[in-house]
């Protein structure tokens, strides 16, 4: 997420439990408020039967479903959303109209991500340029986590980035 949408988040909320005595939890959501209006959930699940890796992506025209596990078309690009528009009666009163119309499935390499990541990484060593998964990459989601634990301890309280003394 940080790569696909540079956004900043500005508030952590989470909420998880823990099903096995002494151990951290194994089930939780995080909520991400980030700024330009966009929230990002991530609901993650250690006991679940069945694995999911799927990140679902909404704009204003269209709408992308990324599937890891989908061995072949992990890529779904839906003609999707919607289109607010007054109705001359007033800002209040909005007409919101659904636009629902093809599916488009483009067609991508298949490597292995931990590879072609590594392969990045390498690359930016070589010419001397910092890496997409650099430290500060890293440094961003290891805080971002210390606060979602930090809410998860207080039952889900939003937490904002400058009260945690995080820098964005």
């Amino acid at each position: 997420m940080d790569y696909v949408l540079p956004l900043r988040p500005l508030a952590v909320s989470a909420c998880g439990l823990s099903h096995v005595p002494g151990r951290g939890e194994n089930i939780a959501y995080l909520t991400l408020f980030c700024e330009n209006n966009l929230i990002a959930h991530i609901n993650v699940n250690w006991l679940a039967p069945v694995k999911l890796r799927r990140t679902m992506i909404g704009g204003s025209r269209k709408m992308i479903v990324y599937d890891d596990l989908e061995p072949s078309e992990k890529v779904k690009v839906y003609d999707k959303g919607i289109a607010v528009s007054p109705n001359g009666e007033g800002i209040v009163q909005m007409m919101i109209g659904y636009r629902s119309g093809d599916v488009w499935i483009p067609r991508l390499d298949i490597t292995e991500a931990l590879k072609g990541e590594a392969a990045e990484f390498l690359d930016g060593i070589a010419r001397g340029r910092a890496p997409v998964t650099d430290g500060l990459a890293g440094l961003r989601t290891v805080r971002i986590l210390e606060m979602a634990t930090r809410s998860m301890r207080e039952q889900g309280r939003l937490i904002k980035f400058e009260e945690s003394g995080v820098v964005a």
